[in-house]
């Protein structure tokens, strides 16, 4: 049994497909307001499954509750203060690993309606700051899983239009 657990907008969304694949438990963090959520969205917030959070803070749950975090499209508005005390706690509720999707420097430029709804605009930050910035606070890539996601996104004719990080939990 995976136990996924998703952190960034879009999560009902993504928490409903997961909750779909056998043995797969799905969880997910909304770091934005759901106001305007439909109502499967709303029932997944009701039934605590999707948990509207602010993630500059620790997240509800208790170290290594799932077996991978995937973040997607919610750091990216974080400032390094910010970024320093997220992250280690994505790091910490997973057993393992996390999967991380960041934007491409220079390649967008945030939406008008993104700074509003964000507050600010993504600060797209480049793959080498990434890999800096992770070695800085002890998260290792996962090389194994990189791998064997480059290798199915090539079968299926996938190119991303981010950038994905596959990291190894804390020990």
């Amino acid at each position: 049994m995976h136990k996924v657990l998703h952190v960034g907008p879009d999560t009902c969304a993504v928490v409903s497909t997961l909750l779909s694949e056998e043995e797969t438990e799905a969880w997910g963090v909304e770091p934005y307001d759901v106001e305007d959520a439909g109502r499967s969205c709303k029932a997944l917030v009701r039934k605590d499954i999707v948990r509207v959070v602010d993630i500059k803070y620790p997240l509800p749950y208790r170290p290594k509750s799932f077996s991978i975090v995937l973040v997607s499209d919610a750091l990216d508005y974080l400032s390094d203060k910010y970024l320093n005390k997220t992250l280690p706690d994505l790091a910490r509720v997973s057993v393992d690993g996390l999967v991380v999707f960041t934007g491409y420097p220079r390649k967008q430029r945030a939406k008008a309606a993104e700074v509003s709804k964000f507050g600010k605009a993504a600060k797209l930050r480049s793959t080498s700051w990434w890999s800096k910035y992770f070695g800085q606070i002890s998260l290792e890539e996962n090389e194994d899983a990189a791998k064997k996601f480059k290798l199915a996104a090539t079968k299926m004719s996938y190119v991303s239009n981010c950038q994905v990080f596959h990291l190894k939990s804390f020990n």
